[in-house]
């Protein structure tokens, strides 16, 4: 289940990297942003470490930039967890999905990519991975088994319109920050808080922090995680890539191998 941010009352909750601020109703209401300065008018919030300046409906830091000022939306009342019930792989940080059938593979960030192979190796450059009972020949750029030299298949991804990119079975969101995320859901629905998202079908529910599914239920959102930029290394095709200062050649078998 999601995390959330518990407000003063003890009874409302915000998303995770969202700030509880007091609206003009008296109640509590969420600002979109982890940390934020909560504005006078009670409707309005601002970036962390930034000024409020409702005159000119801006943001002010002490670098002398300026933002547009942010929107509360209503905080919802705290309830007890409901487990995700997803057919997908969870990866070992607890909070990122794999499409049923792949690998939760770390990525040179510490995130979690997937690699489109089950019970996957996966190699330690955190880009590539290799089928199961073989084994990782990075100087070489190959996996090792019965039948080596094949090039090393490079876990499929969903490209973003700024150029960064998500793991196979995910979807590009936008994020507060006007960036892209990735939503672990494949066709998923992107809620208006830029931080939440909700399965194909459904719609979001800020009200309860949950996701109304189209068969009457509901289920808790899942929370946004940044996209990664594109690494340096040589694509063969959209499976198969080499390390940044190859090319991609041909082998015998009309595999594709790495020429260093």
């Amino acid at each position: 289940a999601p995390r959330a941010v518990p407000c003063p009352d003890g009874q409302s909750e915000c998303p995770d990297d969202a700030t509880c601020c007091m609206t003009a109703s008296g109640a509590w209401g969420c600002c979109p942003m982890p940390q934020a300065s909560c504005c006078a008018d009670k409707v309005h919030c601002c970036p962390h470490a930034t000024i409020c300046d409702l005159a000119h409906g801006r943001c002010l830091s002490p670098a002398g930039d300026d933002v547009p000022l942010g929107t509360t939306f209503p905080a919802w009342k705290r309830q007890p967890s409901v487990p995700v019930t997803l057919h997908q792989v969870l990866c070992p940080d607890g909070l990122s999905l794999c499409p049923d059938g792949s690998t939760c593979c770390q990525l040179p960030s510490a995130q979690y990519g997937c690699c489109p192979l089950q019970n996957a190796v996966c190699c330690s450059d955190g880009q590539h991975c290799c089928p199961q009972g073989t084994t990782c020949d990075l100087e070489r750029s190959t996996c090792i088994s019965a039948r080596p030299h094949t090039a090393l298949p490079r876990a499929r991804e969903v490209k973003c319109e700024d150029g960064t990119r998500c793991p196979d079975g995910n979807t590009c969101c936008r994020v507060s920050q006007g960036a892209w995320g990735c939503c672990p859901l494949e066709e998923a629905v992107c809620c208006s808080d830029y931080i939440h998202c909700c399965p194909r079908g459904s719609t979001c529910d800020p009200g309860a922090g949950s996701c109304q599914l189209e068969g009457g239920g509901t289920q808790p959102w899942l929370s946004k995680l940044p996209a990664l930029r594109r690494a340096g290394d040589v694509r063969c095709d959209e499976q198969t890539s080499c390390p940044d200062g190859n090319t991609c050649c041909r082998l015998g078998s009309g595999a594709w191998g790495c020429c260093p």
